[in-house]
This record gives C-alpha cells, sequence and structure tokens, in this order.
C-alpha cells in the first residue's frame, strides 16, 4: 500500500504519449474516478501527468482498505487524509487492527465532509475518536463500530452531541454500550435509520423504547443477543416505528407472542423477521404475522420450539412473498407442514432457501411436495434422520441445480466374530 510514491526521473516525452494529447485532463480525470486505491497508485507511477491527475483529491473520494487490513497502520491513513482532505465522503478500515486514535483524530481534523465511516474490528479504536470525529465531522451520516471493544457510552454522547445527521449506527459487540449511551444517541440523532446492536448485552428495554419515541424513522433494527428486551420494548417499536422492514429480536429469549401481536397490528411493511431462539413464541403470534405481514420475504424461525405445522399453514395462505424459510429445530414440523407450504404461492414463485436441519418429523414424503418449488435453490437437511439419499436424489432428479446439504452418519460397523472387542483404547485403560 504505496500512497507516498516513490520519485524517479520520467522522460518528458512520456508526457506527450497520444492518449494525453488526445484527451483533455477533465476526462482522464474523469476516467481515473472509477479506479480503486491500488489502480490509482500504479497510475501514479505511470508518468508525471498521470501521477499528478491520479493523485488528486477528488479521485480519492470513496476509498475502501479491507484487501489490505492489518498491513494499514497509522501513517497510511495521515496520507489520506492529507491527500484527500475535504473531498473524501466514503472511508471503510474495516479489518484494519493497527489503526488507532491519533491517526483517525487526523483524520476527522483533515476530512471533515466524511459522510460514511467503517471502522469494523479497529480494536485500538476508543471514545476519542469519536470526540474527533464529533468535534470535526458534522455531516456523518453511517458510522460502523463493529468490534471495537474499547468503545463505551461517551462515544455515543459524543456522536449525539456533534453528529446529528447519522442515520445509520452499528456498535455490535461493544460490550460496554449501555442504556444511557443508546438514549443520548436518540436523544440527539433523530434521523436515526438504522441501528445495530448485536451482542450488547446490557441493553435493555428501557433503551429500545428510548429509541423508538425519539427515532420514529428507523427502518433497520437488530437487537441479537440482547436477551434483557421485553415484550414492552418490542410494543413501543411497533407502535412509534411503522416504517420498520427489517427487525432482528434473535436470541431475545423473553419476548412472547405480544411482541408478534404488536408487529402484525403496526408494521405491515415488514420484509425481514428473524427470530431464532425465541422460544416463547407459538403458532397464535405467526397466526397474526400472517394475516397482516404479506410482505415478508426473510423468515428465521431456528428454534421456535413450539410452532406446528399450523404456522407453515398461516404463511403459506398470508405471506406469498417469501424466499428465504429457516425452520431448523422446530422439532414439532411434519411433512403435513411442508406440504402446505409447496402448495402456496410463496413456493411456486419465490421460496429460494429452506433450512429444516433437526426437524426429526420429516421425511421423504417433504421431498416429493417440494418438487413443485421450481425455484428452490437450497434446501438444509442435516440431522434429518428419516430423510434418506433415494429422497434426496428424486428431489434432484426434478431440480437439477438444487443444492442439497445432508449428513448421514456412517453405518457401525459390526462386531469382530470371535474373540470379544476391547472396550477401551489403550489410552484409557492406562489411565
Amino acid at each position: 500500500m504505496a500512497l507516498d510514491v516513490p520519485k524517479f526521473h520520467i522522460n518528458h516525452r512520456d508526457d506527450e504519449a497520444p492518449i494525453n494529447r488526445k484527451l483533455p485532463k477533465e476526462l482522464l480525470l474523469r476516467i481515473f474516478s472509477f479506479l480503486d486505491v491500488v489502480s490509482l497508485c500504479r497510475c501514479a507511477q505511470v508518468s508525471k501527468a498521470w501521477n499528478v491527475l491520479a493523485l488528486d483529491g477528488s479521485n480519492w473520494q470513496k476509498i475502501d482498505l479491507f484487501d489490505f487490513q492489518k498491513d494499514v497502520e497509522g501513517p497510511i491513513i495521515e496520507n489520506i487524509s492529507r491527500r484527500c482532505g475535504g473531498f473524501l465522503r466514503n472511508l471503510s478500515l474495516r479489518g484494519c487492527q493497527s489503526i488507532g486514535d491519533g491517526s483517525m483524530k487526523t483524520l476527522a481534523q483533515l476530512c471533515q465532509n466524511v459522510e460514511d465511516l467503517n471502522l469494523n474490528g479497529c480494536k485500538k479504536i476508543s471514545d476519542t475518536t469519536c470526540s474527533a470525529l464529533s468535534r470535526h465531522c458534522s455531516k456523518l451520516q453511517k458510522l460502523v463500530l463493529d468490534s471495537c471493544s474499547m468503545v463505551t457510552d461517551h462515544s455515543l454522547k459524543a456522536l449525539s452531541d456533534g453528529c446529528p445527521n447519522l442515520t445509520h449506527v452499528n456498535v455490535s459487540w461493544c460490550s460496554n454500550i449501555t442504556d444511557n449511551g443508546v438514549e443520548a444517541l436518540a436523544r440527539g440523532c433523530p434521523k436515526l435509520k438504522c441501528f445495530i446492536s448485536k451482542g450488547c448485552k446490557q441493553i435493555t428495554s428501557r433503551a429500545v423504547i428510548c429509541l423508538a419515541r425519539f427515532c420514529n424513522q428507523l427502518e433497520v433494527i437488530n437487537l441479537l443477543g440482547c436477551s434483557n428486551i421485553r415484550d414492552e420494548a418490542v410494543q413501543s417499536l411497533a407502535d412509534k416505528c411503522q416504517k420498520l422492514h427489517y427487525l432482528c429480536l434473535s436470541c431475545c429469549s423473553a419476548l412472547t407472542d405480544a411482541s408478534l401481536i404488536a408487529l402484525a397490528q403496526q408494521c405491515t411493511n415488514l420484509s425481514t423477521l428473524e427470530v431464532a431462539s425465541c422460544s416463547q413464541f407459538t403458532d397464535a403470534g405467526f397466526q397474526a404475522l400472517a394475516r397482516s405481514c404479506h410482505y415478508l420475504e426473510k423468515m428465521d424461525l431456528d428454534e421456535c420450539v413450539l410452532i406446528t405445522d399450523a404456522t407453515l399453514i398461516h404463511l403459506a395462505m398470508g405471506c406469498p412473498r417469501i424466499e428465504y424459510l429457516t425452520l431448523s429445530h422446530c422439532e414439532l414440523i411434519t411433512d403435513e407442514g411442508i406440504r402446505h407450504l409447496s402448495m402456496s404461492p410463496c413456493a411456486a414463485e419465490n421460496l429460494t432457501v429452506l433450512e429444516l436441519d433437526n426437524c426429526p418429523l420429516i421425511t421423504d414424503a417433504s421431498l416429493e411436495h417440494l418438487t413443485s418449488c421450481h425455484n428452490l435453490q437450497r434446501v438444509e437437511l442435516y440431522d434429518c434422520q428419516l430423510i434418506t439419499r433415494v429422497g434426496i436424489k428424486r428431489l434432484r432428479n426434478h431440480l437439477p441445480n438444487i443444492k442439497v446439504h445432508a449428513y448421514f452418519a456412517p453405518v457401525t460397523p459390526p462386531p469382530t466374530a470371535g474373540a470379544s472387542r476391547q472396550r477401551y483404547c489403550r489410552c484409557c485403560v492406562i489411565l
């Protein structure tokens, strides 16, 4: 990653090359604007004229350094900051673990027009970076702090004070974030449309209720693993944030059907609902959802252990757009439920992925029903003990391009004739 392009002697005739004579500099500059970081650096070494054009700040409005990851260190970010200045709008440092607060402070001071900043996995980043962004980058709209474990509530408070235009915030796996930080963010950033806080176990219903109250434009919320969320939080979201179309509540195991019923009544534009391991949800909740939420395209019901074929019957009738459906570990699902699903409009037109891992009552009859799902691309069947290779072969005969993921345990070898087998291995005997 050489942003300080090495100096070398160039024959001035190189700048008189046909392409430089025929095309105006403005057009060459426009062409360079479509190149990535590596290509720009290579072009900068072709000739003196191209060096000037390639390193022009207008070509460095959007930079993604993910391909370099750990090789990117502070001085490179400082060089970028000086090179781009006010031109920089979009910067991704995802996975750049060597980046620290010092270089980010320089970036904030020199690139005050940045709008989209991805710091996913920058583990050395702390509240100091967010304070600098708050002071200098008032135009910031999207900020990803995923896995920045040193970030605390102080960061969210600073952002709420200096970045009122924030629309997307991701603080996933920032274990020090609590209700206090989220409440400050909600009060200061009313334009928020997307809030992602996967694995933030200190976030409770109070934070979610506050988000719903002050940020009623929310469209995307991911609360995976926020196990302290209760029904009243989801009810508040449903009541205040009716533009919601993506909601992840996976592993929020305290939730009940009251949450699903509230969503059914208010959030009819839902397209994605992920509720894996919400073990208290029943057929009644999904029945209410299917009656109202006709735009659902993706549903993850992994380990919703109380649902039965009745849920599939309701989804088949009320949700014709479903493309991705996960029913893994739903142990009460049978061939009859799959039959109803396969006869539905969604199965005939849209269903592309169906996950049925650890559904012990599913047999080859289900695979026969699925032959009518012409757009089905993938089926998961791990640990479905009643599924056979013959059934999978029949399914593939009808849908030759389908990917079927299944596991068949090896057959236990028969006991050795004559002498009895040793019960333990030699190591176990010694121990």
